[in-house]
């Protein structure tokens, strides 16, 4: 497997660091998911006229939707 050094500022760290703390996954594997989201996100709006929403809900009820 390839290796990559990437360098973050401290606040991208930080929020690096509690992704992976919360999840119990290393910082490699955050960064992992986040790829594989930004990918399907990205095939998917490719042709210009399609979103991706991520919507927030509890019983039934929206709390949050985000489209990207």
């Amino acid at each position: 497997m390839p290796k990559l050094t990437i360098k973050f500022g401290d606040q991208m760290s930080e929020v690096l660091e509690g992704l992976a703390e919360d999840r119990g996954v290393s910082k490699s594997e955050v960064i992992r998911r986040a790829l594989v989201l930004y990918k399907y996100a990205s095939d998917e709006t490719r042709d210009g006229d399609k979103r991706v929403s991520i919507t927030l809900a509890k019983e039934d009820r929206i709390l949050k939707d985000i489209i990207v």
